[in-house]
């Protein structure tokens, strides 16, 4: 019924509407998701006040309400547990700071951008009346703000901001506390990724110089671009190499020899066997080929087979991807191999459960090859990075990868003190079920990738888990400082920075002192010369 929907939504519902009625469509739906998300922001906005009303010991927990509650709305939400708590603190503005912004927000008359831009760019507003003032003159200017760009926007909240608490508006701090560095995400086709950032002038030029140095140690014969050689470099001085090697291909160049990177840092990479039998591509590195010019043929008359060509029965390309990364070209991982690159063969564990509380290397290898990521749902933290954790614990729980996941820090000690149950079936499929009742599965990501892969080990008896004792809090890591002294610290200290700002630009140009004529020519020399010694050496011409 819904695919029957869905197919007369996008092929014909408005194939014979004319203009008005297709952009009035727009709009309606427009409207209509804005009141949505306004009632799902209030709806998180109630559980998250739930979870954080004050209590001394809670607050203090590594697991703290406002972590709680965010586990709850990424797992409803399917989003990661930083967008959901990004969502908590939009949906506790608009009801602590912003109630008339969420009125109209309610009533569809707002976007979602732009109410989180509101949100964001009020959050130095700290007094009570100041923001219920902000709030007021928002709901009264915001209709004139729906055409403005988002640099408009932001300066027409910030002009506002400044006009009822100047120390409150978000301010641009000079360049190097913007100083960073971020790795974007990677590409899923050319097996690469987006660096960039913000380094102090003197840094940068350290930099540069290193990576001059290292790009021209190389031979002339060398295929790769200056370009290139320049990305290579970076990546050896990752991998704490002091040297690029080469890839002239000549066993005489000083230059030449294994790469640094294949054995100094660990990656990994899970490949299906196929593609460890791909070759390096030669098109990797250089300009590339040159475009043919040869001129076409002169056509035959014949019309062209508009039919696709190639067997559709051919096997798929063989897939490898980095945990927690993007999928690598195989040429790629070929390259990757030739440069001394480990292959190790991931093997299903025995049958028998294991002795003792830690895994093996081999069992916890194919754990983490199977699952791939943090198996909490929305997590996307890599393999690499997780704790091996017993579904049902140790001893009553097996150490076996029918009983064993993996799971990052933070939802590990959810699960052992936040309340969430787990059952793990021999697939290596876990079922959650979430201190509300609500009950979410996760499968090992290894099944979207490599669907011919069996990980289905061995199926364990039931067992039963033992009572909690309710003193698990006791061991459970604390916080130096609540979330909320945090936040506050944080405010206190941009605000004072602002004013600081505020006060410096405000300031008038002192003026120089006044002084009378110098009744001594060497006073006049030494003011011209930087000193005010009459006993200084006049110059020696």
């Amino acid at each position: 019924m819904i695919d029957t929907m869905i197919e007369r939504m996008f092929d014909s519902e408005f194939a014979a509407a004319d203009d008005a009625v297709v952009v009035g469509a727009i709009a309606e739906c427009a409207r209509a998701e804005a009141v949505l998300a306004a009632r799902r922001l209030a709806a998180t906005a109630e559980l998250t006040a739930r979870y954080t009303e004050p209590d001394g010991e809670r607050e203090h927990l590594a697991i703290d309400g406002w972590r709680m509650a965010s586990a709850e709305i990424s797992a409803a939400m399917e989003i990661s547990d930083r967008a959901a708590s990004r969502e908590m603190s939009i949906a506790m503005a608009l009801r602590e700071r912003l109630p008339q912004v969420a009125a109209l927000f309610a009533q569809g008359q707002l976007r979602a951008g732009l109410v989180s831009t509101i949100t964001w760019r009020t959050q130095l507003v700290v007094d009570s009346e100041t923001q219920k003032q902000i709030d007021t003159a928002i709901a009264q200017r915001v209709s004139k703000w729906g055409s403005l760009s988002v640099s408009g926007l932001e300066s027409a909240i910030d002009s506002l901001v400044d006009e009822y608490d100047p120390d409150a508006r978000l301010r641009l701090r000079e360049a190097a506390r913007g100083r960073d560095v971020r790795v974007g995400k990677r590409d899923d086709v050319t097996g690469t990724a987006s660096l960039w950032g913000r380094l102090t002038a003197a840094d940068a030029a350290l930099l540069e110089r290193r990576l001059a140095q290292m790009l021209n140690e190389v031979c002339k014969d060398d295929p790769r671009t200056v370009g290139q050689r320049r990305a290579d470099a970076l990546g050896a001085m990752a991998a704490h190499a002091d040297r690029l090697t080469c890839q002239c291909g000549s066993a005489d160049c000083p230059s030449a020899g294994d790469d640094p990177r294949a054995t100094s840092v660990v990656i990994n990479v899970i490949a299906e066997a196929a593609a460890l039998d791909a070759q390096p591509d030669p098109q990797m590195s250089g300009d590339g080929e040159t475009p043919s010019t040869v001129e076409p043929s002169e056509p035959t008359g014949k019309p062209l087979d508009s039919k696709p060509t190639g067997n559709p029965t051919e096997p798929k390309p063989a897939t490898a991807l980095i945990l927690g990364g993007g999928l690598i070209p195989t040429p790629l991982l070929a390259e990757l191999i030739k440069n001394g690159a480990t292959v190790r063969w991931t093997q299903k564990p025995d049958a028998a459960p294991e002795a003792g509380y830690r895994p093996s290397q081999k069992t916890a290898r194919f754990v983490r090859m199977r699952d791939m990521t943090c198996r909490f749902p929305g997590c996307d933290r890599p393999a690499d990075f997780c704790d091996i954790d017993h579904t049902a614990p140790y001893p009553v729980g097996a150490t076996h990868p029918s009983n064993t996941k993996c799971l990052c820090r933070i939802h590990h000690l959810l699960k052992t003190f936040g309340g969430w149950r787990d059952e793990q079936r021999a697939d290596g499929t876990v079922i959650w079920t979430a201190p509300s009742g609500r009950t979410y599965a996760t499968h090992p990501r290894s099944r979207f990738f490599y669907p011919c892969w069996d990980t289905t080990t061995a199926a364990l008896p039931a067992v039963q888990r033992p009572a909690d004792s309710g003193h698990k809090g006791v061991m459970m890591p604390r916080r130096r400082r609540t979330r909320s002294q945090d936040r506050l610290r944080r405010i206190e200290r941009e605000r004072a920075l602002n004013a600081v700002d505020r006060r410096r630009y405000a300031a008038p140009p002192a003026a120089e002192p006044s002084r009378p004529p110098p009744d001594d020519p060497w006073e006049t020399y030494g003011a011209a010369m930087g000193t005010d010694d009459p006993n200084a050496e006049p110059p020696p011409f």
